[in-house]
């Protein structure tokens, strides 16, 4: 059996939406339980939200064209926000996270800066962030019984937020 192969979505097709929308909320479901909060934005989002993001979208798509999981960002003046991260829960421990992090940092944006947030209390995201080279900023509580995790990286060369080269 072979791995998921990548391919940008396209999320104006409804069943490439609806099959996003179903794993970011099986996905978002257990980070809740892990960090102890049910409240997490995308967790609620409705699938007519989630299609009026202005977010590019990464898949690994499964043998049967099944989505395993995707990755979606924005572009920002100082460089890339991942906005989400997600995996089914049915393919967790697969290298799924891992196979898209590192093809995104590689091919999509390999000379940006690149920032990301996750549930700080989500011990899974934080070690993929971290094996993938990203520095872990303040932690932060948006609203009360959240702490998040802030996360960037930073390459040689490429400029740092305002413009001037990091050192």
């Amino acid at each position: 059996m072979q791995g998921p192969h990548l391919r940008p979505l396209d999320l104006t097709d409804d069943a490439t939406a609806a099959a996003v929308h179903r794993v970011g909320r099986a996905a978002y479901a257990v980070e809740a339980q892990l960090i102890g909060f049910d409240g997490i934005p995308a967790l609620g989002e409705s699938l007519e939200r989630m299609r009026a993001r202005r977010l590019r979208w990464l898949g690994a798509v499964a043998e049967g064209g099944a989505v395993a999981g995707f990755l979606a960002w924005e572009e920002t003046e100082d460089g890339v926000s991942i906005d989400r991260l997600c995996v089914d829960p049915a393919r967790f421990r697969r290298g799924i996270g891992s196979l898209l992090v590192r093809h995104a940092l590689t091919e999509l944006f390999p000379d940006r800066p690149v920032g990301v947030t996750t549930g700080a209390d989500n011990t899974p995201a934080v070690t993929l962030y971290e094996r993938h080279g990203f520095t872990r900023g303040a932690d932060f509580s948006p609203v009360p019984g959240l702490r998040m995790a802030s996360f960037t990286l930073r390459r040689a060369g490429a400029p740092a937020p305002g413009g001037s080269p990091h050192p």
